[in-house]
Parts: structure tokens; C-alpha cells; sequence
């Protein structure tokens, strides 16, 4: 054989529908990072840098078996435990929050890690299940779910909690756990609000607050919410056009790289811009979707319609967020904002998709 044929044979386990969704969001994200950021070409390097290291780790992924990727579920999820527990103890602390963990130069959020970590392991309990709808799957898929979400709630990190316990509920919903389970938590935390209020660090109420007005501190708490809403708005059907986005380039919308990238895009590429990029995402949510459903083993749907609802859900905090919709809770926009460990944790995630899809049985 060929050297160039055993070079390409790994390709082929990529779906062309979600590796087209991939290609785009990397356009547009180095297209709106270049015109962002006033250290353009160092940004958009090493953007680039980790496009590259993403798309390696996903072919690697993505020929991997799925029953080898649910063999290592139970010591990934341990791992993720420990790192999330050594974070608390000796994280680095930024803005009076220990989230990170460094290795000499580097830096990387473990709680990221934790959310494909969390819905392999559950994915990997319930496909072994005999009787999901048994009170013990139940309670040993909340137990699951709250480990992880009570260590970096403490970092405080409430906004990723939120996200892990979401893919947590999508993940038990769809391996059929007994819906009065569900509607008992929602009862749960509805009743508990006002306790759970007390619990919350300042910054995390002041969000709350300014979400509901965010008039009543323009400059201060209020004014990211208030500047990324103009540049949204702004923005109107065609867009202001690429570099042209007074938002962005003159400095008047903070994190214009990273949690509010979305608001950048919008002023310069407009309506048209933003139908683009959320046809983009629908591509490869409802493509995963459809992965899922064509799956013949419990743990490749489990995982993939999980890791598809859960990417979606992303997405709509992000444009939530950024549209005052939805309170700031500091989510990335997936594939597109600057960063390193949540552009990998997509890049897996998708790359678990494309696995199932080209091993669409496993041997169990």
C-alpha cells in the first residue's frame, strides 16, 4: 500500500457535514478575531495554532472506537475529580476565582475537561443498565452529576456548573430515567431560590440584578451587557462591514475576543452574518442529531445526542448572553471565541460524533 493511501486512510472516518460546519466557524472566527483585536496577527496565530491541534486530536478521536472511548469513561471521570479537587487547593486564582491549573507555561480550565468527562461516564453507566427507570439509576445519576458541579461551584465557577449539570439532566432524559425525577428537581430548585440566593458570592447577584436592569450600573456591572446589546443592534441587516465595527475597534466592548465575540460578529456582518453563523451551528447540532438517532448501541446514541443538546445549549447562552436574553455567566461561543482548552473540549466532542458515526455498532 501506497504511503500517501495509509496518510489519507484516517480522513476517512470524518464526517464531511460536521468537518463543513468546522471549516466555516474557523473562517469566521479568524476573520472576527483579525479585525478585533489591536495584536491581530499574533491572535489570529495562534487561533490558527489551535485549529490545528484541535483538528489533529479530532481525526485521532474520530478513529477511535467508541468501546474503547467507553473503556476509558470511568478513569476519565476520576481524573476529571482530581483535577477539579487539586484546582480548589492550588488553582491559580484570577479575579477572586481558582479555575485554572498550570503546567510551566500553560494554563487549563479542568472544569472544561469535565464536560465531555461527565457524559461519557453517565453515557457509560446507563448503556450498562438493565432497569434504567429504577430509582437507584436515578439517584446515582445525580450523584454523578453533583460532584462535579459542587467542586466547581466552590471555585466559584456557577456559570460551568450550570453547563455540566445541564449535560448531566440531557444525558439521564435520554436514557430514560422516569420523568417525575425531573419535574421533582425543577420543583426542588424553584422552591429553594431563595435559599440557594444567600449561598451566592456578590459578583454572582450583582449578574442576576443587572440582567433584570442593567441601567442600574452603566458604567460598572451593567456595561458589558449594555455595549455588546448596541454593537448587536448596530450591526442591522447588512452589517457595518468588516474592520468598520466602532464597538470592537474602538474599545468600547470589553472581551470583544472571547465571551462577547458574538457582539463583534453581529455589528460587522449584520443579520445576514448572524443567519450564516447560526445555520453553521444548526448544521452540526442536527447532523449529531441525526448521528445519534442512527446509532445501533446505547452508548453512541447516549453520547451523541447528549454532546449535540449540550453543544447547542452553548451556543444559545453565548447569543443569550451577549443579546441581554440571558444573564453573563462567562460562556464561550464554540469554535469561534479565543481560547485553547474549550476550543479542544469541542474539538473531542465532535470528533466522539464522527466516531460513532463511522463505528455505528460496537462490539459489547
Amino acid at each position: 500500500m501506497n504511503w500517501h493511501i495509509r496518510l489519507l486512510r484516517p480522513l476517512r472516518k470524518l464526517d464531511p457535514a460536521l468537518m463543513t460546519g468546522i471549516v466555516i466557524l474557523m473562517l469566521i472566527s479568524l476573520a472576527v478575531l483579525y479585525s478585533g483585536s489591536q495584536e491581530s496577527v499574533r491572535v489570529v496565530l495562534a487561533q490558527l495554532l489551535r485549529f490545528a491541534i484541535g483538528i489533529v486530536v479530532l481525526v485521532i478521536v474520530a478513529n477511535t472506537p467508541p468501546e474503547r472511548i467507553r473503556a476509558w469513561a470511568p478513569a476519565l471521570y476520576a481524573i476529571g475529580i482530581i483535577l477539579l479537587t487539586i484546582t480548589l487547593v492550588v488553582g491559580k486564582t484570577d479575579l477572586g476565582a481558582r479555575r485554572w491549573l498550570g503546567v510551566g507555561p500553560l494554563t487549563f480550565q479542568p472544569s472544561e475537561l469535565m464536560k465531555l468527562t461527565l457524559p461519557l461516564f453517565l453515557a457509560y453507566y446507563y448503556s450498562q443498565q438493565e432497569n434504567v427507570r429504577h430509582w437507584l439509576s436515578a439517584v446515582a445519576g445525580f450523584v454523578l452529576i453533583a460532584l462535579p458541579f459542587l467542586l466547581i461551584a466552590k471555585e466559584p465557577d456557577l456559570g460551568t456548573a450550570a453547563q455540566i449539570g445541564a449535560a448531566g439532566i440531557f444525558m439521564m432524559w435520554l436514557a430514560g430515567v422516569r420523568r417525575r425525577w425531573f419535574v421533582g428537581l425543577i420543583i426542588l430548585v424553584a422552591v429553594s431560590g431563595p435559599v440557594l440566593w444567600h449561598f451566592l458570592h456578590g459578583y454572582q447577584k450583582e449578574r442576576i440584578l443587572i440582567f433584570l436592569d442593567p441601567q442600574r450600573d452603566p458604567l460598572g456591572a451593567g456595561y458589558h451587557i449594555i455595549q455588546s446589546m448596541i454593537a448587536v443592534g448596530s450591526g442591522g441587516f447588512w452589517g457595518k462591514g468588516w474592520f468598520n465595527g466602532t464597538q470592537v475597534n474602538l474599545d468600547f466592548l470589553p472581551e470583544a475576543q472571547t465571551d462577547f465575540v458574538f457582539a463583534g460578529f453581529a455589528e460587522e456582518f449584520g443579520l445576514v452574518g448572524v443567519i450564516v453563523l447560526i445555520s453553521t451551528y444548526l448544521l452540526i447540532v442536527l447532523r449529531g442529531l441525526v448521528i445519534a438517532y442512527e446509532s445501533r448501541d446505547s452508548f453512541g446514541r447516549l453520547i451523541a445526542g447528549t454532546l449535540s443538546l449540550t453543544f447547542f445549549l452553548y451556543i444559545l447562552i453565548n447569543m443569550g448572553m451577549t443579546t441581554g436574553i440571558l444573564p453573563v455567566v462567562g460562556v464561550p461561543l464554540p469554535l469561534i471565541s479565543y481560547g485553547g482548552t474549550a476550543m479542544l473540549t469541542f474539538m473531542i466532542g465532535l470528533g466522539i460524533l464522527m466516531s460513532v458515526h463511522a463505528h455505528p455498532r460496537m462490539h459489547e
